[in-house]
């Protein structure tokens, strides 16, 4: 490198793909010899300007080149930068560091194909649906989403949906060295607001629905759905490359009709009619057993049983096929699915001695509260229970819709914390109140523990028990400390399971 001096993007490419210097966007894992890369603050646009963009991207610089960067990229150049550490312009860090990142690791010419999920509720589902499918037709398969990050070989609990650029294609490399041809990504509406996916060419993108969530951070809104269509737009439109153009847009929500407004060549799916390429679904049947559904696409009709409850797993395996179909599967590979038996922490069933119905979801947000608490009542339970309290730090305004879904829904309330994070459990727990003011029967405790306790203690022969908004995770954030805490363990210890 010409120390001291700007250099062109294309030479600095052209040495990470020979592989003489690595690339690196956090100051802290920076070593001798490295280019680095700083980052935008993880905000949205509409609360950045160029004075915070650039205070942000030089907050970070002194350590890199304490570290011993040997060149930074960067919009403008540093004032008094060493002269022993090169200077690349680029006007966008973000798609900087995609670009350097398909250099260093190889990738989108020869990266598995890549589907990206994206949508409110159901992402999670959807992709274990589809890796359910993909692997009964003999694909390997690496799935990075809101669990885990795993494909052959490797397991890892994921702290984010998304992860960060350099991590995205590092994962996409190591799983085309371990066979992987197919490769479910959820992508967050963060992740796309803040081109974490730069660099990545997709073959498929499914939206699932959009409601309401995340507008802590989007402004509203039609922020939130913009962020999400990018997966669907082109990159002149600032979207994202998806080669194949392989799309599926649920057509019963109201923002994926206007996705389809967008991309008529979509394959949609629903429970209602519509033209065009659409695969249509009806569900026969529904109890504590499961579901019995019928699809139509085309000239084709089959019939499928699955084990997973409610009419919103209707719409997930609606989900999942409509992708498989847009990416070229026949509707007689859907028969793979009767197998699949669910997903941590989305309705999961916790198994005990007692024999309750005692179900565990990661609903957090009204309209994935509601559709949970849909789905048992659905499902010819006596009553319905629900077990729920509201992330702390995170949007204030869904708490009082969330205690109206619950109220509406539930037969019994307990009313408990999430994630308290630095709020006060008994102030969040003030907010959603509001909304339970019709509740039929109303309990509140902001232990968690003891709330599941008096939940169980409450039940009787033909009652279902809703514990939500946590799901498959295994701890309870209070303050900035994780603490271990399984809601499925929880019960398991109360009801004494082996």
């Amino acid at each position: 490198m010409s120390a001291g001096k700007a250099m062109e993007f294309s030479a600095l490419l052209d040495l990470v793909r020979q592989g003489k210097a690595t690339v690196r966007t956090h100051s802290g894992k920076v070593g001798p010899g490295d280019i680095f890369v700083p980052l935008p603050a993880a905000l949205p646009a509409f609360k950045t300007d160029e004075a915070a963009t650039r205070q942000a991207l030089l907050r970070h610089i002194p350590a890199a080149v304490s570290a011993g960067a040997a060149c930074l990229v960067c919009p403008f150049r540093p004032e008094g930068l060493p002269d022993n550490v090169a200077w690349v312009q680029h006007p966008d860090s973000r798609a900087a560091a995609g670009e350097l990142a398909v250099a260093q690791y190889g990738t989108r010419a020869d990266q598995p194909r890549l589907i990206g999920i994206t949508g409110t509720n159901g992402k999670t589902t959807a992709t274990y649906v589809l890796e359910a499918l993909f692997s009964a037709l003999g694909h390997k398969v690496g799935v990075i989403g809101t669990v885990e990050y795993r494909w052959p070989g490797h397991r890892e609990e994921s702290p984010l949906t998304t992860p960060g650029c350099l991590e995205l294609h590092a994962m996409l490399a190591a799983m085309r060295e371990a066979g992987v041809d197919i490769a479910l990504m959820e992508v967050s509406s963060h992740a796309l607001d803040q081109n974490r996916v730069a660099g990545l060419s997709f073959s498929g993108a499914l939206f699932t629905n959009l409601t309401q969530d995340h507008l802590d951070y989007h402004q509203d809104m039609d922020e939130y759905y913009a962020a999400k269509a990018r997966m669907f737009r082109d990159p002149a439109q600032g979207g994202v490359p998806v080669s194949g153009k392989a799309l599926a847009v649920n057509s019963d929500d109201a923002y994926g009709a206007r996705l389809l407004a967008e991309h008529p060549q979509a394959v949609s799916y629903g429970l209602a009619p519509r033209p065009g390429s659409h695969l249509l679904g009806k569900i026969l049947e529904q109890s504590p057993q499961g579901l019995h559904l019928s699809m139509e696409f085309g000239a084709s009709r089959w019939e499928l049983r699955s084990p997973l409850v409610g009419g919103f797993n209707a719409m997930n395996l609606l989900a999942a096929q409509a992708m498989g179909l847009a990416l070229g599967l026949a509707p007689a590979d859907m028969r793979a699915l009767a197998a699949f038996s669910g997903v941590p922490g989305r309705l999961e069933r916790v198994p005990n001695p007692q024999n309750l119905a005692v179900f565990v979801d990661y609903a957090h947000t009204p309209d994935a509260l509601a559709k949970a608490l849909q789905a048992l009542r659905e499902s010819g339970f006596k009553r319905v229970l629900t077990v729920f309290g509201c992330g702390g730090d995170r949007d204030r305004t869904k708490r009082p819709i969330m205690g109206e879904a619950a109220a509406r829904l539930s037969d019994v309330v307990v009313l408990t914390s999430d994630n308290p994070r630095t709020e006060d459990p008994l102030a969040i727990m003030a907010d959603v109140l509001p909304g339970l003011a019709a509740c039929k029967h109303l309990e509140q405790n902001p232990d968690r523990k003891s709330a599941i306790a008096k939940a169980l203690e409450l039940m009787q022969p033909g009652d279902a028990l809703l514990i939500a908004g946590k799901g498959h995770e295994p701890y309870q954030i209070i303050g900035t400390v994780k603490h271990s805490f399984s809601d499925q363990q929880v019960v398991r210890d109360i009801l004494g399971c082996a």
